[in-house]
């Protein structure tokens, strides 16, 4: 159904609109400019995380702005995504030794040195894991 003109004979905004902007909500508008391989970068990105382009870039402006994300470069992010996995996986096979040990253990066939220099190797490779890992963070872009 067609809104009704308004007294001056424009068309009023639709009823959901003007409530959304008396929440105010999103009511102040700019104009972003892009060369067309910006802009392809951020169409694709927008597509990968199936959002409308302007949607997008919002969300996106406001995450970084709130600190609740921080841009880091595509190589970095692959680095950042290997050494969580690897801190990961160390991180299970410290849970296995622990099994292990129990096990052999029961059997005395394992000493406490030996148990201790084992999971030793696993806690200084962690914690050079987890430097690595903080390295890559601190040497993100800084903020402008």
């Amino acid at each position: 159904m067609a809104e009704p003109p308004a007294a001056d004979g424009q068309r009023c905004a639709p009823k959901r609109r003007r409530e959304r902007e008396a929440a105010g909500r999103r009511t102040n508008r700019f104009l972003v400019s892009y060369n067309d391989a910006e802009l392809a970068i951020v169409n694709e990105a927008a597509a990968r995380d199936n959002q409308a382009l302007a949607s997008w870039v919002s969300a996106t402006a406001l995450n970084v702005a709130k600190e609740k994300v921080v841009p880091v470069s595509v190589d970095a992010r692959d680095v950042l995504a290997e050494l969580i996995q690897s801190r990961s996986q160390a991180s299970r096979i410290g849970n296995n030794v622990n099994q292990i040990a129990k096990a052999l253990n029961s059997d005395g066939t394992v000493t406490g040195d030996q148990l201790a220099a084992t999971l030793d190797a696993i806690l200084k490779a962690m914690q050079r894991l987890d430097e690595a890992t903080r390295q890559v963070m601190r040497e993100r872009r800084p903020r402008s």
